[in-house]
Parts: C-alpha cells; sequence; structure tokens
C-alpha cells in the first residue's frame, strides 16, 4: 500500500548504502514506529541530504511509497550535542536494541519520545547506566513484557529487606536459602528500579544482570553487539 508522510519526527536508527550513490535509512519515527527509507543519491557529495541523515539527531522526515519508501526530504528538527566516548556506545546500544526488538511499522509512541529523552539525557552527562536501565525497562513494557517490580509472582508487595529469585516467565518469587546459580536480586533493588532510582551501587549491579537477562528472553539466544562492548568497557 502506498502512502506519504510529511514532517515527520524520527531518528536514524542505522544507514547502509545502496548501488553506488544511495543508501538504505533504517528509522525510527513517532507516528509510524521502525520504517526502512530508499534516500536517492544522498551519497552523493553535493547532496543536500548528505550531512542530515546522521544518528542521535531529531530529525523531520518525509517519504512515499510502501515498504520501502522514497525518502523524499529530511531536515534536523533541533540540535543535540554530538555523542562522544561511552555516551555515544549507549546511543548505538539503544539503536540496536530498537532495530532487533520492535517489528516495523509498529508505532511506539511512548518509546519514541523515552528514546528522544534517553538520547538528549546522554548528550548532556546525565549517569549512563541511569539511563539505560530506565530505556530498557521502558522498552520490554511497550513490547508487553513490563517486569514485576512492585510485587513478586504471587502478587504480594515486595519486601526490602527480602531476596527474591526472578523467574523471567513469572517474575520474583522470595529465595530460598542463598538462590545460589539463579537469577538473585533484593527486594530494595527491584523498588529502586520500579523508581528509577540507580544510584546505589547494588541497585546498579543487580539491575544490570536482570535487564540482561530478560532482554535475553525477548532475544532467543541471539546477542548483541554493542551490549558486549559496553559489557567490556565500562561493565554497563
Amino acid at each position: 500500500m502506498k502512502r506519504r508522510a510529511d514532517q515527520q519526527p524520527g531518528f536514524v536508527l542505522h544507514s547502509y548504502p545502496y548501488r553506488e550513490t544511495s543508501l538504505i535509512v533504517e528509522a525510527f519515527t513517532r507516528r509510524f514506529g521502525r520504517i526502512a527509507l530508499l534516500a536517492r543519491g544522498a551519497r552523493r557529495p553535493r547532496s543536500a541530504m548528505r550531512g542530515v541523515l546522521l544518528s542521535f539527531q531529531p530529525l523531520r522526515l518525509g517519504w512515499s511509497g510502501g515498504e520501502l519508501a522514497n525518502l523524499v526530504s529530511a531536515e534536523w528538527a533541533a540540535a543535540l550535542q554530538p555523542l562522544a566516548g561511552l555516551a555515544l556506545m549507549c546511543g548505538f546500544y539503544l539503536n540496536e536494541l530498537i532495530l532487533r526488538l520492535v517489528p516495523r511499522e509498529d508505532p511506539h509512541e511512548g518509546l519514541f519520545d523515552v528514546y528522544a529523552e534517553s538520547l538528549a539525557r546522554l548528550s548532556v552527562g546525565a549517569p549512563h547506566a541511569a539511563v539505560l536501565r530506565s530505556f530498557e525497562r521502558r522498552l520490554l513494557a511497550e513490547l508487553g513484557y513490563a517486569p514485576l517490580l512492585e510485587r513478586d509472582a504471587a502478587s504480594r508487595p515486595i519486601d526490602p529487606a527480602r531476596l527474591y529469585v526472578y523467574e523471567p516467565d513469572r517474575g520474583p518469587a522470595p529465595a530460598n536459602g542463598a538462590a545460589s546459580g539463579e537469577l538473585a536480586v533484593s527486594g530494595r533493588t527491584l523498588l529502586d528500579m520500579a523508581k528509577d532510582d540507580y544510584t546505589r551501587p547494588e541497585t546498579r549491579d543487580e539491575a544490570r544482570a536482570l535487564m540482561r537477562a530478560l532482554i535475553g528472553e525477548r532475544l532467543h539466544g541471539q546477542s548483541l553487539y554493542t551490549r558486549a562492548v559496553l559489557l567490556e568497557l565500562n561493565g554497563l
């Protein structure tokens, strides 16, 4: 089905060469979700789009066509401070999560807003771990897999003083003993995560392990390239 869209808020997630002078752009848009666009001539030196189709910058996009639509316009909607260093790798991680987990043409306006906010926070030096965990939690919720954080698998309130074993398909259950070899997480960590509070070092460590496991369930055993790099660089 052919369609036309103009001045749509969006971000470039990834792009790669197509033939000699063009690009295929994977974009994340607010109203239409993740879409593929053909940017004809975008690799030519004098192309107006050449310096616009950059990741991590808010854009206004226009396109026309079907499954692989033709990108007809692209302009900056605002300017964020460019991501650099570890913040740049965090941005690539967010992009990879969307590319791997969000189906094409499945709108998630709330997730789009959280993604834009996450990039803005990374651009001004917000704590990286807090930005990643908050985005991961919202992503899972948007996909229908919101983690249980304030009640256990039996709908009882989480006790901050207790240790829990988190079962990905059920949620947290009170641990019997030390929970060795299982996905153990403290009640304090679960409640901190519910408030997006990652100031406590133990919360950061346990939240990272928990979200890694929950996202791994959705990836069905596939690995994330950027996750491996982040773990190697800084334990994120």
